[in-house]
């Protein structure tokens, strides 16, 4: 009972904020670099899954799965389920279409015609469109230190990425897989700033779960042209482990934090822990899949905890 108890304490204030309650602004940091291990843990688990199970139907059973945890926390949160308002469904369908059909299908796409390295060199520009788009759509202040701030967090994530050969992998030529992954980029941008719409009228927990629920039903048709109640009963312990990853960890922690950083914080802020993704996805490849820590890597980190750092605070010394 005491453990139940602390889950949905942790839930309602992480979740929600409808009274007016103060949220420790570290706190929310804290979360949203929780929220980057967890999106990095999901390269670890979709590598363990890609050789097994079809794309769209990992994508499609991630947010099955997702979505029964999701639909519960709302009851138990909200004492109900929300009925969905008809101003509210139209931004709900584009959360569903954009951040979790949309993206999923880019992405895979992409990844079939380069390698995951350079496609997370592409997703590494999320916080720039993002911040532009703010700037122009919310009217979101962007002073000299923050821009700055995102310039070098996005840089230390490209020097990570690429392993200190920055050169060789921007003079490669731009093909049809590095398109798939811009437009991955693109969808992830409009999930985001739709996000920080829908959130005027409902809480993050309801926002994820009926996009969650949009999500899957768009991306039903596709998983189940790819055979999914065939290969289903062929799935080993591992794949299933992997898939409760993706949902759980990788989807409702992931997605309920980040959208409490975006209401707390804004898209350009929140969105700029993005970048940790990388850098925590190749610390996860050394202990799972030895995969090697190198210089660039604890450099590209550095440089993504300054522009964190500069973004946040707007200033080279945070005096207030």
């Amino acid at each position: 009972t005491r453990g139940r108890s602390f889950f949905f304490g942790l839930c309602r204030h992480s979740c929600i904020d409808t009274d007016g309650i103060y949220i420790d602004m570290k706190l929310i940091h804290f979360k949203l670099l929780l929220t980057a291990i967890f999106w990095g843990g999901t390269f670890i688990a979709g590598r363990m899954l890609s050789d097994h199970v079809a794309p769209f139907s990992a994508s499609f059973l991630r947010f099955v799965i997702a979505a029964v945890p999701l639909l519960y926390m709302t009851y138990r949160i909200e004492g109900r389920l929300p009925p969905i308002q008809k101003e509210t469904f139209f931004y709900l369908l584009l959360l569903g279409l954009t951040g979790v059909f949309l993206y999923n299908v880019f992405f895979f796409k992409g990844l079939r015609l380069i390698h995951a390295g350079r496609a997370s060199l592409v997703i590494a520009n999320n916080p720039i469109f993002i911040a532009i788009a703010s700037f122009f759509l919310f009217k979101e202040k962007l002073n000299t230190v923050k821009i700055i701030g995102i310039l070098v967090s996005v840089t230390g994530a490209m020097v990570a990425i690429s392993r200190g050969n920055l050169q060789g992998m921007l003079t490669e030529s731009i093909g049809r897989g590095e398109l798939f992954i811009f437009f991955a980029v693109l969808s992830w941008v409009s999930y985001t700033l739709i996000g920080k719409r829908v959130m005027q009228d409902c809480s993050a927990i309801e926002a994820v779960t009926y996009a969650s629920l949009t999500g899957a039903i768009l991306l039903f048709p596709a998983a189940l042209a790819e055979g999914m109640f065939t290969d289903i009963f062929d799935y080993s312990p591992a794949n299933w482990f992997s898939l409760f990853y993706l949902g759980f960890f990788g989807t409702v922690l992931g997605f309920v934090w980040y959208y409490e950083g975006i209401k707390k914080l804004g898209p350009s802020k929140a969105s700029l822990f993005i970048n940790f993704v990388p850098i925590s996805a190749i610390i996860l490849a050394f202990l799972f899949l030895d995969e090697p820590i190198t210089t660039s890597l604890l450099t590209g980190a550095a440089m993504v905890s300054l522009g964190v750092y500069l973004t946040n605070t707007g200033s080279l010394f945070q005096l207030r």
